[in-house]
């Protein structure tokens, strides 16, 4: 395959699974979203070396610049969905932390003889 039409696969690739990713955010389906990550972690890792030995014409830079630009306003866009979650997870690790904390103190996590 021709190295260009391999490299422009591969980012569309990214800019599909993003787009998934951004849908099953939208969805709240988590786990579908945490799947698909490593799919676009694969992908990524996949697309470097593609990358760094691609010479792109102007026409071919401004269709990447497109993609990524695509695949960033995803990940913007999953990151504000998944912000709100990550703070009331992030609320309850701490109240968790301090109840622990207090019930040591006061030494009620101790198992009773």
């Amino acid at each position: 395959m021709n190295s260009t039409l391999e490299l422009f696969s591969y980012y569309e690739a990214i800019a599909g699974v993003t787009a998934r990713m951004l849908e099953a955010a939208r969805k709240d389906d988590w786990n579908q979203l945490f799947q698909l990550q490593g799919e676009y972690e694969r992908l990524v890792d996949e697309i470097r070396p593609i990358d760094a030995r691609v010479a792109l014409d102007e026409a071919e830079r401004q269709r990447k610049h497109d993609l990524i630009r695509q695949i960033l306003d995803n990940d913007a866009a999953i990151r504000d969905l998944a912000s709100p979650r990550v703070a009331r997870l992030s609320a309850l690790i701490a109240s968790t932390r301090q109840t622990v904390a207090l019930r040591d103190m006061y030494g009620l996590n101790k198992p009773r003889a």
